[in-house]
């Protein structure tokens, strides 16, 4: 994550996340499933500006970007605004916090959303982190990332990887989180339907495979820089389920599958879903042409280390 850190306020740009390769191994005695997957961070961020409120109050600003939102009329449209209190998860992330070292700070938080909503894209879970770096900074708590990390597990499975920089393995619910060296950058057209997904709707709709496939292939072939075998690898295991509840990933999948492009797979749990595209200008290429078709906001992203 990119701190700036000013006299009286600390600003985060908070990336979003593509899955590479989503794997589900099963279901826990928590009620969570047991998850293998490849995350990496993407060239669009959400902003979250934080200053010191030492009377303890805390305050959310949200600042809805267009893009980030479904638009009126869709089945999403109930999530065109945000909570600003502690159903809000950078809200609670700051309380957590502040419980767990102790303090008696609170916050004045201003978060610009460019991430698109129930899109598997991460945006709320960026944004938690980003607030707990950013209280660890104004309230000079002076916690390791490891340790801001730990806090981060109790609040969300995504959200301990944007504590790490660059791609990761992530095992568990999510929360185990193993750096990946050697990964070159990655250009994608992604495209982001005017329609999201509830997470757990997907989750209770999927059906883990009795042959789990695993995500080292993937991994060596980024690590060797064969990206003709790292799009022939993606993985999703969700997407099958999604499918079933959101007819926008057949349609994409059939859009991209026509399209001259390495590979294609829905992120996460949906609805967002990318292309990996052999350079910046193949990318800005094929998003403008998917623009053109009137599928969602489409963007050309990159990898990004931080």
């Amino acid at each position: 994550m990119h701190v700036r850190r000013g006299p009286q306020m600390v600003e985060v740009f908070a990336p979003a996340k593509l899955n590479l390769f989503l794997e589900v191994l099963g279901k826990r005695a928590d009620g969570f499933h047991e998850i293998e997957t490849v995350m990496t961070r993407v060239s669009l961020y959400d902003t979250l500006t934080l200053a010191d409120d030492p009377g303890g109050a805390f305050s959310l600003e949200n600042d809805l970007s267009a893009d980030s939102l479904p638009p009126a009329g869709h089945a999403a449209a109930a999530e065109r605004t945000l909570p600003t209190g502690s159903a809000n998860i950078v809200v609670r992330a700051l309380e957590a916090l502040r419980e767990a070292a102790g303090v008696e700070h609170g916050a004045r938080v201003r978060l610009v959303k460019r991430i698109p909503m129930a899109a598997g894209m991460a945006g709320g879970s960026t944004d938690a982190a980003a607030a707990l770096v950013a209280a660890n900074i104004a309230w000079r708590l002076d916690w390791s990332r490891t340790r801001l990390a730990e806090i981060a597990a109790t609040l969300g499975s995504d959200i301990p990887y944007f504590f790490t920089p660059g791609p990761a393995l992530c095992r568990g619910r999510g929360e185990q989180v193993e750096p990946l060296s050697g990964c070159g950058v990655l250009h994608f057209a992604v495209i982001a339907p005017p329609e999201g997904l509830s997470t757990a709707a997907v989750y209770r709709a999927c059906r883990p495979s009795e042959k789990p496939r695993r995500a080292v292939e993937l991994i060596q072939a980024w690590q060797s820089g064969n990206c003709d075998e790292v799009g022939r690898l993606f993985h999703n295991r969700l997407q099958d389920a999604a499918e079933g509840i959101s007819p926008w990933i057949n349609r994409l999948a059939r859009e991209l599958h026509q399209l001259d492009c390495l590979g294609h797979r829905m992120s996460g749990s949906g609805t967002s879903y990318f292309a990996l595209c052999r350079s910046a200008t193949h990318a800005r290429s094929m998003a403008a042409t998917l623009r053109g078709r009137g599928l969602g906001r489409t963007m050309a992203l990159m990898t990004t280390p931080n």
